[in-house]
């Protein structure tokens, strides 16, 4: 393959469920692993099956060098029971996900970690540290990250590649529990790798959803500096999608504030953002919040109560929003939320223990209910603004956006001691 300064997707043996070692391919796999937060959502896929791929991304022990260590045990001890096998050659897998007039294809590899991708939200330190440690630990990229790039949007180059490879017969097809159905196949002919290899020559990515294992992958990179490119740990396991082809979806990210009540969240505003109860159920309350100009949040306790906050004082604005970025960002509702509601007039700091980030509302208000919090719902930000962002070097706060469809964890892993 030629050299580039463009994206370089290498191709991998991947490790595969054995299908007649599991009960099914759907038992097995799992959301990625920040979707999967909840410990009733761990238990639900522990127990759907005992090799499920949660026991290797959201190992459950008390303390988290008991659970790397356990993960990496696990997965040596299935690789040795021939529950997980290496695949005989290397290749880079045509990914299709589908659900009704939904249809997303991509490409899963190896992508080199110093290439053109784009990172549009900042990372919690927290979380890149226990996924290097899960990583490093087990030496495996275990879930490929979700990547976008513009192509030409025709059947040439790598779409042309997916296209003439999505008529032959897949290595495996699988329907999981949201309805999602998936099919996986190996391309490892010569001429396929190439022009792949040319189109993305020429392309750059941004980052749809993953941002915290990118910076794992950087962080372990860096720890491993040796054989250069040539070293496993220089690429990491990415699903790339072209966009011009299959447009990403783009939905908001949640959050759960678990330890401050609705009512103190309430009275501690003082007038900084005017408040509107609202009447439920949770879909006529978003409704309500797509409905409202400019910067706008649907605070609810649970299913029985719901305010919408807006207007916010401008010079709380003018105060607490840094003036040393582009309009876009300045104006985005996580800007707002961060900057003037939770670090001024709530003081929540930005750690696990005092939000939490769910990709469901429906979740969200449950979690609220839970712990006697708040949850505060958000609305989605468009993928132009996004990727506008991201071309003029400026990151987001963090989990401002979801694209989907994610990718299923568990179709296909990548292993770090047996490249080739």
């Amino acid at each position: 393959m030629t050299s580039t300064d463009g994206l370089r997707l290498h191709p991998f043996r991947g490790l595969r469920y054995a299908p007649d070692r599991v009960s099914s391919l759907t038992a097995v796999t799992s959301p990625p692993y920040d979707v999967v937060v909840r410990p009733d959502g761990v238990r639900h896929l522990e127990t759907a099956d005992p090799y499920n791929i949660v026991r290797l991304i959201l190992p459950q022990a008390p303390d988290p060098a008991t659970r790397h260590r356990q993960a990496a045990e696990t997965l040596r001890r299935w690789r040795a029971q021939g529950v997980l096998a290496t695949d005989d050659r290397p290749a880079l897998y045509v990914y299709e996900q589908s659900k009704g007039s939904l249809l997303q294809r991509g490409l899963i590899g190896a992508l080199d970690l110093d290439g053109p991708v784009l990172p549009h939200e900042d990372v919690i330190p927290e979380v890149v540290e226990d996924r290097a440690a899960l990583m490093r630990a087990a030496a495996a990229n275990f879930e490929p990250l979700l990547l976008s790039y513009v192509g030409q949007g025709t059947g040439n180059g790598a779409t042309g590649v997916i296209e003439r490879t999505v008529r032959t017969t897949p290595l495996l097809a699988t329907t999981t529990e949201d309805g999602f159905a998936h099919r996986l196949w190996a391309v490892t002919d010569p001429a396929d790798l190439t022009a792949v290899d040319e189109d993305l020559a020429i392309r750059h990515a941004l980052i749809a959803d993953g941002h915290h294992r990118w910076a794992t992958y950087q962080r372990l990179r860096e720890e491993h500096p040796g054989n250069g490119s040539a070293s496993p740990w220089a690429s990491g396991l990415v699903l790339l999608v072209d966009s011009a082809r299959h447009p990403l979806q783009v939905r908001a990210i949640h959050r759960v504030l678990p330890h401050l009540p609705l009512d103190s969240a309430l009275a501690g505003l003082d007038g900084a953002f005017r408040v509107r109860p609202v009447d439920g159920p949770l879909d006529a309350a978003l409704a309500v919040l797509d409905g409202t100009p400019g910067n706008a949040f649907l605070l609810t306790s649970g299913p029985e109560r719901f305010c919408v906050l807006d207007r916010p004082d401008p010079e709380l604005l003018h105060r607490t929003i840094r003036r040393d970025r582009p309009a876009a960002w300045r104006e985005l509702d996580a800007t707002v939320l961060h900057s003037a509601l939770l670090d001024e007039v709530w003081r929540i700091r930005d750690h696990p223990s005092e939000i939490s980030y769910l990709h469901s509302a429906a979740d969200a208000v449950e979690q609220a209910a839970k712990h006697g919090g708040t949850a505060v719902l958000m609305r989605p930000v468009l993928e132009q603004t996004v990727r506008q962002l991201a071309m003029d070097g400026v990151t987001m706060p963090r989990k401002s956006t979801s694209f989907g469809p994610k990718p299923a964890t568990g179709l296909v892993l990548r292993v770090l001691d047996e490249e080739v």
